[in-house]
């Protein structure tokens, strides 16, 4: 390890690791995880939609669990809706099971492949700053204390970041925006290997309960809600009453436990010499919770922002703001935005407006699944999540026209 590098990034989570591999491409950088191995502890469901992820990783079997056919949601009465890739017209599978631990490692071996030097158990412990501007990291390697000199530093330090909060960035969430969620690694039970299963309702208030696949009868059964609708109860108690009702015979082979940012965007994720990344910035889908994908978005664009930064010997807001641009305007940026209003409306269903939310859409047709075959169903069986679907930007104009019309 040297004193000093182009870049620093603080966390090696698919976000870190694909920033560091974009920006090693022309930079010296320095990648650090304070844990002891990459990728461990898993920390997530492990599930990707495939068209996306496409544009950030190349489908390796070692990595992969399950090849994932489509999506079964129940309603709190059992109502099922399926949603499959040949339904949708797509060609082969719809999402992918991943096996994080090595996925998350064998991302950071490519960042490391392209020149990245890679350190773990080494810990970030505040940021050298000069002059109004972010220029290095102080680390703990090992016991020692020692400071890393940097044109940029990418902070990619997870939902507990520090980071941010170091550098003057308000990361701070409202209870209402934190999701938190228990998983078992289960085994012996019987799922279908090519579908996964979400469940909504009252059975995880303020989110959803999900099994998903990872070949010959094991699956990741977890339970994920938001903290402001948890009363007496913790997520570990509902996964253990969802468990006892679907799975009483299986094997609980592991346990985790964590949060997630259920939030709208961050109003700002960078500063003088510093950019935030995946869930240090809030990028997770808060309808989901999901943040792998949106996480090597994210980095991608930060890793070359920091490679014109170092072009130009300018890490200035000036110049870092072209992250902010482009993420915003990436899919991701806007999905966000608009999940988030999705996320606020489905926390106010109760169980009986989620089971007729999901009979109106069982049996839906291809030709359908669009925006404007879905409001036309809503118009009729469903008005009131159309009244406040109209809210969100990228239907207001379509909502106006079939309000009209029916």
């Amino acid at each position: 390890m040297r004193e000093e590098y182009d870049v620093v990034v603080v966390g090696a989570g698919p976000g870190g690791s694909t920033a560091a591999r974009t920006a090693a491409e022309e930079c010296d950088v320095l990648l650090i995880e304070k844990r002891q191995e990459i990728g461990s502890p898993v920390r997530c469901a492990e599930g990707v939609l495939k068209s996306p992820f496409l544009e950030f990783a190349h489908p390796d079997k070692k990595w992969i669990s399950s090849y994932i056919r489509g999506y079964r949601i129940f309603a709190p009465d059992g109502t099922m809706l399926e949603i499959s890739a040949e339904a949708l017209g797509i060609e082969g599978e719809l999402a992918y099971i991943l096996e994080r631990k090595i996925f998350d490692s064998e991302l950071a071996k490519d960042a490391a492949r392209v020149g990245a030097d890679v350190m773990v158990h080494t810990r970030a412990t505040g940021l050298i700053a000069e002059d109004g501007l972010v220029k290095g990291v102080k680390i703990n390697r090992l016991g020692e204390d020692l400071e890393v000199r940097s044109k940029v530093v990418i902070g990619a330090d997870g939902v507990e970041s520090q980071i941010g909060r170091w550098a003057g960035i308000n990361s701070a969430l409202k209870l209402k925006d934190v999701g938190t969620a228990a998983q078992y690694l289960m085994a012996d039970i019987d799922v279908v290997e090519d579908f996964c299963e979400i469940y909504v309702g009252s059975r995880a208030p303020g989110g959803y309960a999900w099994v998903f696949p990872k070949g010959e009868k094991l699956a990741n059964v977890g339970i994920g809600m938001l903290t402001s609708m948890i009363s007496g109860s913790r997520p570990i108690d509902y996964l253990n009453n969802f468990v006892s009702q679907q799975f009483p015979e299986g094997q609980q082979l592991g346990l985790i436990m964590g949060s997630c940012p259920c939030s709208d965007e961050l109003k700002t994720t960078i500063c003088n010499g510093l950019m935030l990344v995946g869930d240090a910035a809030h990028h997770c889908d808060p309808l989901s919770g999901s943040g792998i994908i949106s996480a090597m978005e994210g980095g991608k664009i930060a890793g070359n922002v920091a490679r014109k930064a170092v072009q130009q010997r300018d890490s200035s807001v000036r110049v870092l703001k072209e992250y902010e641009n482009k993420r915003h305007r990436a899919l991701f940026g806007k999905l966000q935005h608009h999940n988030y209003k999705i996320k606020e409306l489905m926390v106010t269903l109760s169980d009986n407006e989620l089971n007729k939310l999901i009979q109106t859409f069982k049996g839906v047709k291809p030709q359908e699944m669009s925006f404007a075959g879905l409001a036309k169903r809503l118009v009729v069986v469903n008005p009131k999540v159309l009244l406040i679907m109209y809210n969100l930007a990228h239907l207001k104009e379509l909502t106006d026209v079939l309000l009209k019309d029916n």
